[in-house]
């Protein structure tokens, strides 16, 4: 039995053991949703209080987005359907058990500003008009001609029109999802460091004299601002949707990432879907959806 030299190597196995634990704790703390998002955009649903004709031709008609199978869940609840450039825009009606604020993107944290992209101005406003509705005015908006008006949707929440005339097909299929929040810092590692969004570069946002620090997937971008820590929490108006082929990994994460649940993991029969809603920082929904279209390419990963 060769005992002699075993000692020896014992520093040496030790000292390799402290190496390896710094890197697979930082492995382990950089894991993210971000493996399982399946769908390469984000849906955003925005929840509304007025006759749904009204949001329906505003959306549609108007703002010229196609409207899309209405989905029916059931319990009365119906989810109309728009696609928004390479994302889906859900409209559904107010429930009891949110709260909602009124006013504009700085009266309170939440979902408070959709931004959208369009070719032609003239086009846009002669839908407005054809409409019944105030043409939007249209104001310089940074580089390459850009211009931007800002409105209102028939329940009074905030929409902003970006005009690009003649840009590439990839800048019409973007939205921005605008999200007022508390913290900026908190808000930025629960999108960047739990759900794996790609940070882009913050930026002066002349339009609310603010910075936006920005978290893009595939065609959506959530972009975060701030303007202070007192005001009242929308936790109702609105929300953004992932669809994901693997569920049970993002309730995993939650749990140990100690991420607030709003709906645990439950499965819809109707539509085969299992989901998981959770809140950010400032109990806004994050709702994850594993599809059976999205399921089946588990075993690919």
């Amino acid at each position: 039995m060769r005992s002699g030299p075993l000692p020896l190597l014992l520093p040496v196995v030790a000292s390799i053991v402290v190496s390896l634990a710094p890197a697979a704790a930082a492995a382990e703390a950089a894991a993210t949703v971000g493996p399982v998002l399946w769908q390469p955009s984000m849906n955003v649903f925005r929840r509304f209080g007025v006759a749904e004709v009204a949001m329906f031709e505003f959306y549609g008609d108007v703002l010229g987005f196609e409207q899309l199978a209405t989905l029916n869940p059931g319990a009365g609840v119906g989810v109309a359907r728009f696609q928004a450039g390479g994302s889906e825009l859900k409209l559904t009606a107010k429930v009891s058990d949110r709260v909602y604020v009124p006013g504009g993107v700085r009266d309170a944290t939440g979902v408070r500003l959709l931004t959208f992209f369009f070719p032609d101005e003239s086009a846009l406003k002669q839908r407005f008009e054809r409409h019944g509705l105030a043409a939007p005015e249209f104001k310089p908006a940074g580089p390459a001609g850009r211009r931007f008006a800002l409105v209102t949707d028939p329940d009074g929440q905030t929409v902003e029109l970006v005009v690009v005339p003649g840009a590439p097909a990839a800048v019409y299929e973007q939205i921005e999802v605008g999200l007022t929040v508390t913290d900026l810092k908190k808000s930025g590692a629960f999108y960047r460091d739990f759900v794996g969004l790609e940070e882009l570069t913050p930026v002066h946002d002349p339009v609310f004299d603010t910075m936006k620090h920005s978290f893009r997937h595939g065609t959506t971008i959530v972009s975060l601002r701030s303007f202070g820590r007192g005001l009242p929490a929308d936790t109702g108006s609105g929300g953004i949707q992932y669809v994901v082929s693997n569920v049970d990994a993002v309730d995993a994460l939650a749990r140990e990432r100690n991420v607030s649940v709003d709906q645990p993991l439950s499965t819809s029969g109707a539509f085969q879907l299992r989901t998981i809603w959770l809140d950010d920082p400032d109990g806004i929904t994050n709702y994850f959806a594993e599809t059976a279209q999205s399921r089946a390419v588990r075993a690919d990963e």
